[in-house]
C-alpha cells in the first residue's frame, strides 16, 4: 500500500531520479567537469554517463527540459547529506531563550542566571534578557541598569548585545547573540566535568584492595632458625630406635 505523504525524516536523496528513472525524453546535461553539454536525448545521456563510469542524476526536475548531471550518485548523496547537516547546525541561531532578572536580585541568583545564559550561548542560541520593575522600583531604574551591565560583563566572553539596554514600559529589554565559535570561550561547566580523569575511580579501587586483602605472613629470619641437625629443639634428647 503506497503512502499518500512522504515520511518526515525521509532522506531527500530518495526523491532524486537517477538513470532510467528519469521520465523526460530530453534532458539538459552538465558534464563531469561541471560544463554544460547541451540538450540531448535521455538514452544518449545515459550512455554518456556509462562511458564516464558515473550516473545520470536529475538535479532540477521542474526545469524545461530537466537538468541532469553526470556524477557518481553515492558521492552526490553524501554531499547532499553533508549540506543538510551543516544547515541544521545554524538552526539554533534562530532559537531564542529568555532570562528574567530583577533589580534586587541576589548575587548567587545572578550567577545562576549567568550560567544559564552561558549554556544557551554555547549552544548557538540567542538570549533575551528582561528585567522587570515592580511598584516603586520604577523610581530607581538606575539599579536595574547596573544589574544588566553586570550581567553583560559576565557573559562578554560568550556573547555580545545586539543593541544597548532599553527601558520599554516597566522592563529593561536586551537581546544577546552568541559569538563565533572561534572567538567564543569554552563553557566552564563542560571543563569542570572533564577535570576528573576517567581512570581515577579505578585507582581508588586499586588503592583500597591491598587493605582488604590479608597481610602476608612474616618470614622468620634465617639466623633465628635452628640448625638442620635438630639441636636446640624439644625432641633433641630422644633416641631414635
Amino acid at each position: 500500500m503506497s503512502r499518500p505523504f512522504a515520511p518526515r525524516n525521509s532522506n531527500p536523496a530518495s526523491f532524486i531520479r537517477v538513470n532510467g528513472k528519469i521520465r523526460a525524453r530530453e534532458v539538459r546535461v552538465i558534464g563531469v567537469d561541471n560544463k554544460q553539454v547541451g540538450i540531448v536525448l535521455l538514452n544518449d545521456a545515459i550512455n554518456m554517463a556509462r562511458q564516464h563510469g558515473v550516473d545520470l542524476v536529475e538535479i532540477s526536475p521542474n526545469a524545461e527540459p530537466p537538468v541532469c548531471r553526470l556524477v557518481d550518485f553515492g558521492k552526490f548523496r553524501y554531499e547532499l547529506a553533508k549540506k543538510e547537516k551543516d544547515s541544521r547546525k545554524h538552526q539554533h541561531a534562530s532559537t531564542v531563550k529568555e532570562v528574567q532578572l530583577s533589580p534586587r536580585i541576589d548575587p548567587h541568583d545572578l550567577g545562576i542566571k549567568v550560567q544559564h545564559a552561558v549554556n544557551f550561548l554555547c549552544e548557538d542560541m540567542k538570549v533575551k534578557v528582561a528585567l522587570k520593575f515592580r511598584g516603586r522600583e520604577m523610581q530607581h531604574t538606575e539599579y536595574g541598569f547596573e544589574v544588566v551591565k553586570k550581567f553583560i560583563a559576565e557573559i562578554a566572553p560568550f556573547g555580545h548585545p545586539d543593541f544597548p539596554p532599553k527601558l520599554i514600559g516597566r522592563a529593561i529589554n536586551l537581546m544577546i547573540s552568541p559569538l563565533p565559535r572561534a572567538k567564543r570561550a569554552k563553557n566552564p561547566r563542560a571543563e569542570d566535568k572533564g577535570e576528573m580523569p576517567p581512570e581515577a575511580p579505578a585507582k581508588e579501587k586499586n588503592s583500597a584492595s591491598p587493605a582488604a586483602a590479608p597481610a602476608p605472613k612474616a618470614r622468620v629470619p634465617v639466623a633465628d632458625e635452628p640448625p638442620s641437625g635438630g639441636l636446640g629443639t624439644p625432641f633433641a634428647g630422644l633416641e631414635i630406635k
